[in-house]
């Protein structure tokens, strides 16, 4: 069975102007975190997804992330084929870990595995 494609990204250099184009454009609702992050309900079937201001340096970008069981692996397997390791992997709060890698044109692919549900004995 395939990877789905599990949540979206747009980096923007003007965040606050990217959620309100967005919001506007699709009817979406773009809900900024304290540090800049805006949740995507696109209020519709299939993914949500996220607009963000990108950091200083960082070129715009707009991105997929793929659930994956094994982020190590997935990376390596990347590598193999080859992209390039762009960063992670790197814990997303309580939700689990993300990576990111180039893919052989450049462009940025994420990486998402869940944390695992822990369940009371």
């Amino acid at each position: 069975m395939g990877a789905p494609v599990i949540h979206f990204e747009i980096g923007a250099v003007d965040g606050d102007r990217a959620r309100h184009f967005y919001a506007e454009l699709f009817d979406w609702t773009i809900t900024p975190d304290a540090n800049g992050y805006g949740v995507v309900d696109t209020g519709a079937a299939g993914i949500n997804g996220g607009v963000l201001p990108t950091p200083q340096g960082v070129r715009p970008y707009v991105t997929f992330y793929v659930g994956v069981e094994n982020l190590d692996k997935a990376l390596s397997r990347a590598e193999e084929l080859g992209a390039h390791r762009v960063m992670g992997p790197a814990p997303v709060g309580d939700m689990g870990n993300m990576a990111m890698f180039a893919d052989p044109d450049g462009n940025m692919i994420g990486l998402f595995s869940a944390a695992e549900k822990r369940t009371n004995p």
